[in-house]
């Protein structure tokens, strides 16, 4: 049974489609439209897949404007801090609560793997709160803390498909390119 003020994955994937392209340059529209309406975990089953090592990433819909996909989050699971290159990034939680920590890249040296970040801001996300990466500050983590005790799935838009990020180690200085995948694609395993 849906509850009250939810939407399906299917009718969320139906307002992407139908968004114009511009829309996917700027930030507020579409975290508003995640905002007032939150998708119904339930019609996320097909999507979501759990393994106790390290957080899923199922893609639900991709375009030549986005990509959406489910996160799936056990208790005490995080990101590497990373970035979206250069894409728009929103992200909304129809179930549990996620925290968002943003980071200001001071410097960054490709070639020789190193980086200087400094912390910048925290953040929950919730049901009620999504939340849309800042374009002028795009390295982030997202972790699922111990002390929330559940697991938590997120929904990520993305703008512009992209299969690389970089992955950064604020402690120890480094950074790298790694390549991205999906644990499944439309409901079927990868």
């Amino acid at each position: 049974m849906r509850s009250v003020g939810l939407i399906s994955i299917q009718d969320l994937m139906q307002q992407l489609r139908k968004l114009d392209s511009t829309v996917f340059n700027e930030t507020e529209t579409l975290r508003r439209l995640l905002q007032h309406n939150p998708v119904d975990v339930e019609s996320l089953a097909p999507y979501l897949t759990w393994d106790r090592q390290h957080y899923t990433r199922n893609l639900i819909d991709r375009t030549p404007l986005y990509e959406l996909m489910a996160i799936c989050w056990e208790v005490g699971q995080a990101s590497s801090v990373h970035n979206h290159r250069d894409q728009n990034c929103w992200m909304a939680v129809p179930m549990g609560r996620l925290r968002v920590e943003n980071l200001h890249l001071v410097r960054q040296d490709l070639e020789r793997g190193t980086c200087h970040l400094e912390p910048l801001n925290t953040l929950e996300m919730s049901l009620a709160e999504p939340c849309a990466v800042n374009p002028a500050d795009p390295v982030h983590r997202v972790i699922n803390p111990r002390e929330f005790n559940q697991r938590a799935v997120s929904l990520h838009v993305y703008s512009r498909p992209f299969d690389t990020c970089v992955v950064y180690s604020p402690e120890q200085g480094t950074c790298g390119e790694i390549k991205l995948h999906f644990n499944t694609e439309c409901g079927k395993p990868k």
